[in-house]
């Protein structure tokens, strides 16, 4: 009796030193597709490719031939359509950061943003020295606004299924409401668990 409960100890100490938690640290850069579901190279990837296409339209340099300064844009609300919880913040800051590093447009805070700095401008109004208060209604415009939507559409069969995210963005002049770059960009995924159905 005695071995059979110090067998089953040892069976214990061994199943749960198996089922430890590991962590392992990933390059950022990296591709990880776990789950099959939108994920931050999604993310990364459609934002490059997408602004990389929106800065080679013949609108920007229009824009800096008709009014001699590149043009100042924000992020509006990009909407998610699709199927999953898709964190669209972080997605809307990848956005924010191509166009920003592009150098070849100005950018302004986005609508939220826009809102903690009114905020602050109003508190240093009230208590900030005459030298370092920042003015009020100093604000610069933005030119353009972009708006978008994720959407996706599954199919599923048995053990299988695939994933098909559409991103469409399109940036439009805010004051005359004239479209200027539509893009929209496509990713596909196959994802397979054996002879489970889903």
């Amino acid at each position: 009796m005695k071995k059979i409960i110090i067998l089953g100890l040892v069976l214990l100490i061994i199943a749960g030193c198996s089922s430890q938690r590991e962590v392992t640290r990933l390059d950022p850069e990296s591709t990880t597709d776990l789950s099959g579901k939108w994920n931050d190279t999604d993310s990364r990837l459609v934002a490059e490719e997408m602004i990389t296409d929106a800065l080679n339209r013949p609108w920007l340099i229009n824009f800096v031939e008709q009014n001699g300064e590149r043009p100042v844009v924000t992020v509006g609300r990009i909407r998610n359509n699709s199927s999953e919880h898709i964190d669209v913040e972080t997605f809307t800051t990848d956005f924010e950061r191509e166009l920003l590093n592009s150098g070849k447009v100005r950018f302004v805070a986005n609508k939220f943003q826009r809102e903690d700095v009114r905020d602050e401008r109003l508190d240093q109004d009230e208590w900030a020295s005459a030298e370092t208060r920042k003015r009020l209604r100093e604000e610069l415009g933005a030119d353009f606004i972009l708006l978008g939507a994720i959407k996706s559409i599954t199919d599923q069969l048995e053990g299988k299924m695939t994933v098909s995210y559409q991103t469409d963005l399109e940036l439009i002049n805010i004051e005359t409401n004239e479209k200027v770059w539509i893009g929209s960009k496509s990713i596909k995924k196959g994802i397979s668990q054996g002879k489970t159905k889903w």
